[in-house]
């Protein structure tokens, strides 16, 4: 028995990375679950490796309108959606807030701030009609604490902006028995993080006192444990996973 028997969740970015993480662990644990993303051929091959309780949607998460569609076709799929993992985002490009361009500074937001405000507007509706939820929004500790070498000035604003946005829906539909929190990940080894540092994570490692990155899977189950019914009473909180990285 799964501590996510029942539930039926859209998990975005599920085609590699934690979101392919996320989406395994789900799986594992007893979910249906809708892995969505931009990439087809990834998000395929997973959802038919993981089985009938997996399925892959083409899904640009900066469009309100393919949020629409996502979730009319993952409750076609499995039923009412009860759980939602806000996962996918971009870094952008590494630049001062000078240099940035106003369609580089868009295009971060969209991505990593609208999707999760189009996500919880589309996925909330299904969530009243099975009587709750648990949503998730992946955010980052450049959400909590903004650090020298930060890659732009929308990557910080938008992970904050995550962590805002996941307390106002929190307190608003608390009421209604959904629950919201963010997790603020650290340095995770992922092909985003060493796209934009080295491959092993090894220079960055050393600034955290756990002297290691962490495993995609580390916060997987972190973030099963807010999805589960285990985790009932907690609602419109923060939580960091980064090797003491924002308390050093």
């Amino acid at each position: 028995m799964g501590k996510l028997d029942g539930k039926v969740a859209i998990v975005t970015g599920a085609a590699q990375g934690m979101g392919e993480a996320h989406s395994r662990h789900f799986i594992r644990e007893g979910a249906k679950v809708a892995l969505t993303d931009l990439n087809d051929a990834g998000g395929a091959a997973l959802a038919e490796e993981l089985g009938e309780n997996a399925l892959f949607i083409h899904h640009d998460v900066a469009s309100l309108e393919d949020w629409t569609r996502v979730l009319s076709e993952a409750e076609t799929a499995f039923g009412l959606v009860t759980v939602l993992v806000n996962n996918a985002g971009i870094i952008g490009q590494i630049a001062d807030t000078v240099a940035l361009t106003e369609e580089q500074y868009l295009r971060v937001i969209a991505v990593n701030q609208n999707s999760q405000f189009y996500g919880m507007k589309t996925v909330i509706p299904s969530m009243l009609k099975a009587g709750g939820g648990s949503i998730v929004n992946i955010s980052s500790t450049a959400g909590m604490k903004v650090a020298i070498g930060s890659p732009n000035i929308a990557y910080v604003g938008s992970k904050y902006a995550s962590r805002g946005m996941t307390k106002f829906v929190a307190v608003e539909y608390g009421p209604y028995n959904i629950r919201v929190n963010s997790i603020h990940p650290g340095f995770i080894r992922t092909p985003m993080m060493a796209a934009a540092t080295d491959e092993e994570g090894g220079g960055v490692a050393s600034l955290v006192p756990l002297r290691r990155i962490g495993d995609p899977e580390e916060v997987s189950r972190l973030v099963a444990f807010l999805a589960s019914d285990e985790s009932s009473y907690i609602s419109g909180m923060e939580h960091v996973i980064d090797g003491a990285l924002t308390a050093s």
